[in-house]
């Protein structure tokens, strides 16, 4: 597919002044993860994805 693997989703409406999907990816980079964050608008939430991934997970997000 398209070689991503989603790590963790986040609503969209979080409280104001929290990124948690944002802090989550940090997090993950810290530990050698290439993370980011994508909005997924079809389900209004905050991917947090790894690119390249072998697609077993959840590339269809």
């Amino acid at each position: 597919m398209n070689g991503r693997t989603v790590l963790e989703r986040f609503p969209a409406g979080g409280p104001r002044g929290s990124w948690p999907a944002e802090e989550f990816a940090r997090a993950r980079r810290m530990e050698g993860l290439p993370a980011e964050v994508v909005m997924d608008l079809a389900t209004d939430t905050f991917l947090v994805i790894v690119r390249g991934g072998d697609g077993s997970a959840d590339a269809a997000a």
